[in-house]
């Protein structure tokens, strides 16, 4: 049999990298974080509400 040829993984960092915004020479976050999981977790924005991946928590806009 032939063998495969292994493909390279995709990365995230185009999307992590919309994430975080540089600024003089501090880095800031964009987007916001889950007030249950804390810092490091962040909230997806949708049309009209955001909501946290891990827990499942949602703010209505």
């Amino acid at each position: 049999m032939a063998e495969k040829s292994k493909k390279p993984k995709a990365t995230n960092i185009p999307y992590v990298s919309k994430m975080y915004k540089v600024s003089g020479g501090k880095l800031e976050r964009s987007t916001k974080s889950c007030p249950k999981c804390g810092q490091g977790t962040f909230m997806a924005n949708h049309k009209n509400r955001s909501t946290c991946g891990k827990c499942g928590y949602m703010e209505k806009k």
